[in-house]
């Protein structure tokens, strides 16, 4: 496995994976309609098929981590992706890295969590508010949860 920076070489692969994976190259997230098509971030692969992606953005001193793919779970992909990304953060500055994930997305919450990330905020039925941009957003998720809520982690760096 291989980590590289989006360039523009690598731009159209990327957002040919972001649409693959996420329907659209648009995300809706604190109420801000966000273009990954033009985030910063990280690639992993693995002869030359991308296995993993981090996309985020820095803003000041925090980074704002807006997705995290990795395609073959529990293989470190995305360990190895995020420990890059922070460490991108520090060498910009950054003393803090956060995101947000839906309420319904426990594969998420475990994963920051056991990385150090700590919930800082619930953001009581931001998804509604998000749907009014982004119809498309399922009313339920992950093992038929209903999606309503945004939960914000930060790890502090």
């Amino acid at each position: 496995m291989y980590i590289q920076q989006i360039d523009q070489k690598s731009r159209a692969t990327i957002n040919a994976f972001i649409e693959h994976h996420w329907f659209t190259t648009q995300m809706v997230v604190h109420g801000e309609c966000i273009d990954l098509s033009n985030a910063d971030g990280l690639y992993a692969f693995d002869y030359d098929e991308i296995i993993g992606l981090i996309t985020y953005r820095i803003i000041h001193n925090e980074m704002e981590i807006l997705s995290l793919d990795s395609l073959n779970e529990n293989q470190g992909i995305g360990t190895a992706l995020l420990n890059q990304a922070i460490e991108k953060g520090k060498e910009s500055g950054c003393s803090r890295v956060w995101l947000i994930t839906t309420n319904d997305n426990l594969s998420a919450l475990h994963f920051y969590q056991k990385r150090g990330f700590d919930i800082v905020k619930i953001h009581r039925n931001a998804v509604d508010v998000a749907r009014k941009l982004k119809p498309s957003i399922p009313m339920y998720g992950s093992d038929g949860i209903p999606i309503k809520h945004e939960i914000e982690l930060e790890l502090n760096i």
